[in-house]
């Protein structure tokens, strides 16, 4: 990630050389590329460092820097010689956290989703055990699903709720499942610990979870996490359809669909997708 965010970094320093900021102001385009990379370096960086991973001359660094320095976004470590993330840079992205509204922020992706997808989106959360919806999209076929906010569906039973689980703290989860009994809502509702387990280990594997009538005879479901700035799972986003539109083999396209739209509403939200997330759900 931290290379990724300092090869953008080096991008668009050489765009604004190019002429490609038309309209933008070249040396705040250039301080925003110092702060990109020393804000993914947990220990700071040099001076030389961060010429190098923005494609800035030392004097124009420098120089930036010291601007920045003067407004507390920036901080000089004399003992370890690092340029570090100063505290208005906290106070700027503290502001954004407390802003931040999972709903409003998720919509234009649910809107897209639904789009792409032709089936209606939904957006839960956890809430005292079970699952709540937040927003809905739905989809202009004549059949459709509709839940309604505010109204609950069981985690075990749900695409959401499997999705949230899986996206947990390995512990989290099995306390979860090992201190609940679950009632069957179809045929198909696992309600078995060590068979939910396994759904779980296989959501997390795919990046998405399913509800195949697990819930309500006739509906399936695919959800992903979408996560904060902690890697922690905040909510999910899923696509659900009926069993006449939403076959076996569309379950890996829709959920390749929901996976993607989960991720970038993570990253319009500031959180981050945690990159190792392990099997170890497997007994």
């Amino acid at each position: 990630m931290a290379k990724e965010v300092r090869r953008k970094a080096r991008i668009k320093t050489a765009n604004i050389k190019g002429g490609g900021s038309t309209g933008q102001v070249q040396s705040l385009c250039r301080a925003l590329s110092i702060l990109n990379v020393i804000a993914v370096d947990d220990q700071g960086m040099t001076m030389t460092d961060i010429a190098q991973s923005t494609g800035l001359p030392m004097s124009t660094t420098h120089r930036l820097l010291t601007t920045l320095q003067h407004e507390r976004y920036v901080r000089y470590d004399n003992e370890q010689s690092l340029w570090k993330m100063g505290v208005q840079a906290f106070i700027i992205g503290n502001a954004f956290v407390s802003s931040r509204d999972v709903i409003a922020t998720s919509r234009p992706f649910m809107s897209a989703l639904m789009e792409k997808s032709g089936e209606t989106t939904n957006l839960a959360v956890i809430d005292q055990g079970e699952c709540i919806y937040l927003a809905q999209v739905e989809c202009r076929q004549m059949m459709r699903v509709q839940a309604k906010p505010g109204s609950r569906v069981p985690i075990h039973s749900s695409a959401v709720g499997k999705a949230l689980l899986a996206a947990m703290p390995d512990e989290k989860a099995k306390k979860f499942i090992k201190m609940r009994e679950f009632e069957r809502a179809t045929d198909n509702t696992v309600i078995e610990q060590r068979a939910l387990c396994a759904e779980v280990e296989e959501a997390r594997e795919n990046g998405y979870a399913r509800d195949d009538e697990e819930h309500s005879v006739g509906l399936r479901c695919v959800a992903s996490a979408i996560f904060d700035e902690f890697g922690e799972p905040i909510a999910a986003v899923s696509l659900s359809g009926p069993r006449a539109r939403v076959g076996d083999e569309r379950f890996p396209v829709l959920g390749s669909m929901v996976k993607e739209t989960a991720a970038e509403i993570t990253a319009a939200m500031g959180g981050v997708v945690p990159q190792n997330v392990n099997n170890l759900f497997r007994r």
